[in-house]
């Protein structure tokens, strides 16, 4: 198939690290010995996803869906970021620290593009290209070590390092103009520098050059049914969300499930809970939590 479709030769092949050995030397051996000629001219082995320090699998009872992990939008990007911007041939350790630490840095990426449009809109035509400015400047070095980073066999942490010491040249800007409003209130004689919206401009166009690589910037699209109550869900008067029974029938099966150590069931019921518009998140010592996906 690969010969039909993309030639003797292929470009790129990817897989788990796991598949190194013996299945990917089989496909070098059964590729190159049938068509005289290198089967592939990169290998991109990526390492496990881990629950904390051990590799998800269900024999262990820590294995997670995407939708029973990220329940909300703000889970799924964060999980996206926390992905995009580790390097992908090393494990990587899913925690309830690793997200929120992703959420994070989210919200100060949305923060700082936010900010930065309002000051363009306000400043319209005063937005003035010709003269110097030192952010113009370190964001042009900034970006160009993005790009060696990712030439260096897609290194990510150093990607966004890249990122955030940009998001930090825009956060100085806006405080810089902000620490000379207040020493100058109440002192005519002051006059209150005007915000580098040239510099801001190139830090605005250099976040969307590199969210062409991150894919961060973007909402997360809802699932058909996902904006209705048809499927029973309802908010009380109270503002908590009032699950179905069938669901919470399901969510007791699956605790029983748990404690009986029969995971593979316990994993079948997940995955019926999810089907029904909702994930559950176990909590140590307490009853699960169920929230609509």
């Amino acid at each position: 198939m690969a010969r039909k479709y993309l030639g003797d030769t292929i470009d790129l092949h990817a897989g788990g690290v796991d598949l190194k050995f013996p299945h990917h030397e089989n496909e070098i051996a059964q590729s190159e010995g049938a068509n005289c000629a290198p089967f592939c001219n990169c290998w991109v082995h990526n390492g496990f996803v881990n629950i904390g320090d051990e590799k998800m699998s269900k024999s262990k009872g820590n294995f997670l869906t995407l939708r029973g992990a990220c329940p909300t939008s703000d889970d799924v990007r964060a999980y996206r970021y926390l992905v995009a911007s580790s390097q992908y041939r090393n494990p990587l350790s899913f925690t309830d620290a690793a997200l929120g630490a992703a959420k994070g840095a989210l919200k100060r990426l949305d923060r700082a593009k936010a900010t930065i449009g309002d000051a363009l809109s306000k400043g319209g035509d005063n937005l003035d290209s010709t003269g110097e400015s030192d952010i113009v400047a370190a964001v042009e070095k900034e970006l160009a070590n993005f790009e060696v980073a990712i030439a260096d066999d897609l290194s990510m942490p150093r990607a966004s390092a890249s990122l955030f010491s940009i998001v930090k040249l825009a956060e100085k800007e806006f405080k810089r103009v902000t620490k000379a409003a207040k020493d100058a209130d109440g002192n005519e004689s002051d006059v209150v520098p005007p915000l580098d919206l040239a510099g801001l401009a190139s830090v605005l166009k250099a976040l969307d050059k590199m969210d062409k690589v991150f894919g961060i910037y973007y909402d997360v699209p809802k699932l058909k049914g996902e904006e209705s109550d048809e499927d029973g869900a309802n908010e009380g008067e109270d503002g908590v969300l009032s699950v179905p029974n069938d669901v919470m029938d399901l969510v007791a099966q699956r605790s029983a499930a748990k404690d009986a150590k029969d995971w593979e069931l316990a994993d079948s019921l997940r995955s019926k809970i999810t089907e029904l518009g909702f994930s559950v998140k176990d909590v140590k010592g307490g009853d699960p939590i169920v929230s609509k996906v």
